[in-house]
Formats: C-alpha cells, structure tokens, sequence
C-alpha cells in the first residue's frame, strides 16, 4: 500500500473518531478542506510541517499517529 494511501486512512480514522467533519478540522488545523479530502484520498504527498499541524489538530503527537500496525 503506497504511503500516502497509509496516511489518508490514518487521518480519516482519526478524524472521525474525534467526531469533526473536514470542514471543521481543516479550520483547526489551518489546512484548506479540499487538500484534507485529497490526503485521505492518499492523492497528496503530505509535508512533515503540515503532518505536525494535523498531529497537532488531532491532539495527538506525530509519534501517535505514526505508531499504528500500518506503518509497520
């Protein structure tokens, strides 16, 4: 499975577990809404500082969310 199809599950997954729309955490996370869908499309290559910003929105850390049988 390509990397960025790993990390759009993995922030679909936590993003609706937390219970916000994509509207809403692209507001909490400074990101625009349609560049969320397409991370969780796996169509973008995400940057290190924007996977911190989602970390972060998420309330989690980068290790969280990195630490998942997926990345494995």
């Amino acid at each position: 499975m390509d990397i960025r199809v790993k990390i759009g599950s993995r922030l679909k997954e936590l993003r609706t577990e937390k219970g916000l729309s994509q509207e809403k955490f692209s507001f909490l996370c400074e990101l625009d809404r349609t560049y969320i869908a397409s991370i969780e499309q796996g169509k973008r290559n995400v940057s290190v500082a924007n996977i911190e910003k989602i970390a972060k929105a998420l309330d989690i850390s980068v290790y969280e969310f990195f630490n998942f049988n997926i990345f494995k």
